[in-house]
């Protein structure tokens, strides 16, 4: 049929009053395997058990194409299974609305209606279903009978992957493939009769990148997460409590916008510093380190209090004799989770002889995986893929940097991390100056949020962006599904298009 004469298209639930038409359809589908018809009671069956999941196209009132399915559980069966199998021998007693995978029984076009893209359609319902029902993907066993070619000279791996290389053209494969499924494990044996395929049958599979694992629980990861910046300015404190009602200020600003996560720039706390000027520099910061076990615990009852997470940004600490710079994530379920600096800087070396840290881990969240990079850490690639590894979907990235160059690498290469990591990367950094602390005497700095650059996202990567040098804070809603589509079907996947064939990345 040509498009000129199509007058309307229509998707339904299949009709047990659909049989004949819909038994002459298979017929004309299925030339080289005779009798391959589903009979009256299979339909019905299937109808009954699951009419959601039986839909047909008719064109100007014809039957012109068909997608039959089932919902199973699928950990019960293993990847050897055959098409007897995951049917219970044809009577789809395997069908149970308590399963996780939508399983494609049969799909097929009449002859005189393909090339019009009917089995997109087809194929886009069956999302549609498996996203609705919050099932976890989509499979079936697809036939390839074209492989009767090829059979005497390559194994169906081999064909696979011509096919895949263009090599080889198989239209249903391809077809396949370039609606997001993709082929997980050749299965000997699938379909008794099928000779043109050898009964060879390629497991398809796509994922529901919106699945919700079912919990008992009553809390519920939110998808759309608002962050709370906080571009600190650095001044002049009398005393711990002081500086930490000012701290909570902010939180408490930030949360009254309802913002998900508070963070707050590296060494926010260096004021305190100001009144053991009269010691050297690495004592001085030593004395500073004595507050942060106060600071982390104020912290924690914020979180509790307003009801948000907490990203403290960073401060010194001694362990074991040694000065570190970390971080605290302080979750508002009264849960602490520690951060390192694994980089220091040449000047934090040489001025105050800190160490490097040594943990670099991903974190649960209510919001979903986050990581957090302090500072120098940033520039570093290595580190945030191994944390997008892990599944983070937002890097924190708290630092302190008094000149605009060393403001431009921290602020480029976090935008970069974005980009390649497929994640949101928030900055946060202090502004002013504190003329009486030795070696942190000025800050520059302009917190931002960014964004992939994909067609949901802003076309320069940039969510937000705060005023520089001016104390202030900074809101920003970040969309978690939209970085599941981006990384099923974004314009490039850097995620997915890594060559691990060439190269590796692991943690020691």
């Amino acid at each position: 049929m040509k498009t000129k004469d199509i007058e309307n298209i229509e998707l339904k639930y299949l009709d047990l009053k659909d049989y004949q038409e819909l038994k002459l359809a298979m017929i004309s589908a299925y030339t080289n395997m005779p009798n391959s018809y589903w009979k009256e009671h299979h339909i019905e069956s299937l109808i009954k058990k699951f009419p959601e999941g039986q839909v047909v196209i008719k064109i100007n009132g014809q039957l012109a194409g068909c997608a039959l399915s089932i919902i199973v559980a699928y950990d019960n069966f293993d990847d050897e299974h055959t098409y007897e199998d995951i049917t219970s021998n044809y009577t789809f007693n395997t069908h149970t609305s308590d399963g996780d995978v939508l399983y494609g029984i049969d799909v097929f076009i009449k002859p005189d209606f393909r090339g019009l893209r009917l089995g997109r359609r087809l194929y886009d319902y069956r999302k549609e279903v498996a996203e609705k029902l919050n099932l976890r993907g989509i499979a079936f066993g697809g036939r390839i009978p074209n492989y009767h070619q090829y059979a005497d000279s390559m194994s169906p791996k081999e064909y696979i992957e011509k096919v895949k290389r263009k090599e080889i053209n198989d239209p249903v494969l391809n077809f396949q493939i370039s609606n997001d499924f993709h082929p997980t494990k050749v299965i000997k044996g699938y379909l008794e009769g099928d000779k043109a395929s050898g009964e060879y049958a390629i497991l398809m599979e796509w994922d529901n990148i919106y699945y919700k694992k079912p919990t008992k629980k009553a809390a519920i990861k939110k998808k759309v997460v608002r962050l709370g910046l906080i571009q600190w300015q650095m001044r002049p404190y009398k005393d711990l409590e002081e500086l930490l009602n000012q701290a909570e200020y902010f939180i408490d600003a930030v949360a009254g916008y309802r913002s998900d996560f508070a963070l707050f720039p590296e060494f926010f706390n260096a004021p305190l510093m100001a009144k053991d000027n009269h010691l050297s520099t690495p004592d001085a910061i030593r004395e500073l380190a004595k507050h942060t076990e106060a600071i982390v615990s104020k912290f924690s009852e914020f979180s509790i209090t307003y009801n948000i997470n907490i990203i403290s940004g960073s401060m010194p600490e001694m362990r074991d004799g040694r000065l570190f710079n970390v971080g605290y994530l302080c979750r508002r379920d009264g849960t602490i989770e520690r951060y390192e600096k694994l980089h220091v800087t040449p000047d934090e070396a040489k001025v105050w002889g800190m160490q490097g840290g040594s943990q670099i881990k991903a974190f649960d969240t209510d919001c979903g995986k986050i990581g957090v990079l302090i500072c120098y850490d940033s520039e570093f690639p290595e580190l945030s893929r191994l944390l997008a590894d892990e599944g983070m979907d937002i890097l924190f990235v708290p630092f302190l940097t008094d000149t605009q160059n060393g403001y431009s690498r921290v602020r480029h290469c976090s935008q970069a991390r974005a980009i390649e990591n497929e994640c949101y990367v928030a900055i946060a950094g202090s502004v002013g100056n504190l003329p009486n602390v030795e070696n942190m005497d000025i800050q520059f700095a302009q917190s931002m949020v960014f964004t992939p650059c994909d067609f949901s996202f802003p076309t320069n990567g940039i969510k937000a962006e705060a005023t520089p040098n001016t104390e202030m804070i900074l809101i920003a809603d970040v969309d978690i599904d939209l970085l599941r589509e981006l990384h099923q079907f974004g314009a490039v996947k850097n995620l997915k298009d890594r060559r691990k064939d060439l190269f590796e990345l692991k943690k020691k």
